[in-house]
């Protein structure tokens, strides 16, 4: 389509003095089902099989499950089905953890989750940051830029329908995109974005034709008036307009999270503390509760290496009461936080369960009190349902890193409870 040929006619310029990209990074804003799929292949394969030595491409989507969904699932099935394949390609790989697309000239697409750790020590001569509305940090960029380093025809591409306020590293890069055509640089970022203005009617159909490019080719009218229909305004707004608009589906409630929250609560003795992984293992929540029913994130860090040694420093200021999710990510390391000297009270799927509904009760009968922290306040916005059985728990794949609202659960049910000894696993 017109504007996926804009794009890659723009974002593939050479600058002639250097024969290197004249964009080393690439924005790219576009509504959903406009052919993204289509243009982020095109891209991988020209790098493929257009420059000169074996290259490797680097996938990403907001997780590392949706990337490789995506490569294995969307782009392989494209690329077996095309003559183009027949010749160069050599074989898709789909094994767990090994998803890549190899080509007979040695080069290859290959999935990296959103882990900051996950791509240290490869190469990168093209890095794909797909999705990039639903990342509240720099992570996937971080995770990729080290290897662009040493590769001066490296590029970054980043492509993404808007996102909500909770899109951190998405609206950074709208901003500094749209600065850069203001600035007319004319080097080094290049930017693209369709969308309509917060202002334009959504029930226009010439603000459709407006801001939607594959309208006309692969969407059809009717579809776009369907969706309007059956989606909500938010939703449609920037989903079909590409227009960033504020979350209307949070589980917990703005005002809710706000009247709880003050950085004058503090936790009263006796703490309870809890420890809670992300599933990438990418980063990890301290938090401890109060009998006074006020929670506080302590640590939030990346990686998990960290956390004994801060378990032992808070250990030192008196007895602690630990909880941890016997069935989550975080317990891996009961074992060596029990040898280290430090008392475990595991939670069993039922009780965390439990502790889940009793928490969100309890936020929205104001009996919850949050000592303010950004990234406690992250999680409660991204934070959905899981259903379990009859009941349901608060989802860790999110998107946003849901760790300190879940420790912050584990900690707050078992402040509420009376110590006993009997549950604790000692050394």
């Amino acid at each position: 389509m017109p504007w996926q040929e804009q794009a890659a006619m723009v974002a593939g310029e050479i600058d002639p003095e250097t024969g290197f990209p004249a964009y080393r990074e690439v924005i790219i804003s576009v509504p959903r089902q406009s052919g993204k799929t289509t243009l982020v292949l095109s891209f991988e394969v020209e790098r493929c099989l257009f420059w000169t030595g074996r290259q490797r491409v680097t996938y990403t989507a907001q997780t590392g499950k949706d990337a490789r969904e995506k490569l294995i699932e969307d782009q392989a099935p494209i690329l077996e089905q095309s003559t183009l394949w027949k010749g160069f390609g050599q074989r898709v790989y789909r094994g767990v953890g090994a998803e890549s697309i190899l080509w007979k000239n040695g080069s290859r697409i290959s999935v990296q989750s959103s882990g900051d750790e996950s791509g240290h020590g490869k190469t990168v001569d093209l890095g794909v940051i797909d999705e990039a509305f639903a990342d509240t940090d720099d992570m996937r960029e971080q995770s990729i830029l080290p290897g662009m380093l040493t590769k001066p025809n490296a590029q970054l591409l980043i492509i993404s329908t808007m996102g909500t306020e909770s899109s951190v590293y998405w609206n950074r890069k709208v901003e500094l995109g749209r600065n850069s055509v203001s600035s007319d640089s004319r080097s080094g970022i290049a930017y693209f974005e369709w969308s309509s203005h917060k202002d334009d009617d959504p029930d226009d159909p010439e603000t459709w034709a407006a801001c939607m490019p594959a309208l006309g080719r692969t969407i059809n009218h009717a579809a776009v008036l369907h969706a309007r229909s059956t989606m909500s305004d938010g939703e449609f707004r920037r989903a079909m307009l590409n227009q960033p608009t504020i979350a209307d589906d949070r589980l917990i409630g703005v005002q809710v999270w706000n009247d709880a929250s003050s950085s004058g609560h503090v936790p009263e003795a006796p703490f309870v503390f809890a420890v809670e992984i992300n599933p990438e293992r990418t980063w990890a929540s301290v938090v401890v509760a109060g009998s006074n029913g006020v929670i506080e994130l302590i640590e939030h860090r990346a990686g998990t290496s960290w956390l004994v040694e801060c378990l032992q420093g808070l250990r030192q200021h008196g007895e602690m009461r630990l909880v941890i999710d016997d069935y989550g990510p975080a317990a891996a390391y009961i074992s060596d936080i029990v040898a280290a000297g430090i008392k475990v009270i595991p939670y069993k799927h039922r009780d965390v369960a439990m502790a889940s509904t009793k928490f969100y009760d309890d936020l929205y009968a104001g009996k919850v009190k949050v000592r303010s922290h950004p990234d406690l306040d992250e999680a409660a916005a991204a934070v959905h349902k899981k259903p379990t059985g009859d009941s349901w728990v608060f989802a860790r794949a999110s998107a946003a890193d849901v760790s300190p609202l879940i420790a912050a659960v584990l900690a707050y049910d078992q402040a509420a409870k009376p110590q006993t000894e009997d549950v604790w696993l000692h050394f």
